[in-house]
């Protein structure tokens, strides 16, 4: 039996998950928030319902761009030039690329099932300012093509 071919997203579908984000985006920063320097299991369904929608979001952007729909993202051009070009790049190392310096970071992905190893690490790529610091537009758009990046999952057995 064949498998169907994956449903194709449209404009009018993005601009209806960009308007369920933002009340969502509100709640779960709120949350945050709330919760900061709180240890342990902590229930959280702003954030949660946000990075459902942030999920959903990054995949009809995928797709808008896989159909020539959507340009790729200066961001995405840069990474996968970064990627390319330093492969072997550690965490936290910092390269120069066409005038700009830019930082590699890693993120668990996804944990052994007792949560003790990191069996899958996130690699990505953030622009560093003059100053040395990150700059956040960067690495909101970051956040915004990748979320899945910055969930942590454990692994089904």
């Amino acid at each position: 039996m064949s498998k169907s071919p994956p449903k194709l997203h449209n404009i009018s579908e993005l601009y209806d998950i960009n308007e369920q984000i933002s009340p969502l985006k509100a709640l779960a920063d709120r949350e945050r928030a709330s919760i900061y320097g709180l240890t342990g299991m902590v229930y959280t369904p702003h954030i949660d319902d946000y990075m459902q929608v942030s999920i959903k979001k990054a995949e009809i952007l995928a797709c808008l761009k896989k159909q020539g729909i959507m340009e790729l993202t200066e961001v995405e051009l840069i990474s996968s030039a970064l990627d390319f070009l330093y492969k072997r790049a550690k965490n936290n190392s910092v390269v120069e690329y066409e005038g700009n310096s830019y930082q590699r970071r890693f993120s668990p992905l996804k944990l052994s099932k007792s949560g003790k190893v990191v069996r899958t690490w996130a690699r990505y790529w953030l622009l560093q300012m003059a100053s040395g610091r990150i700059d956040p537009k960067w690495e909101s758009q970051v956040r915004e093509i990748w979320p899945t990046y910055f969930l942590i999952r454990a692994i089904d057995i």
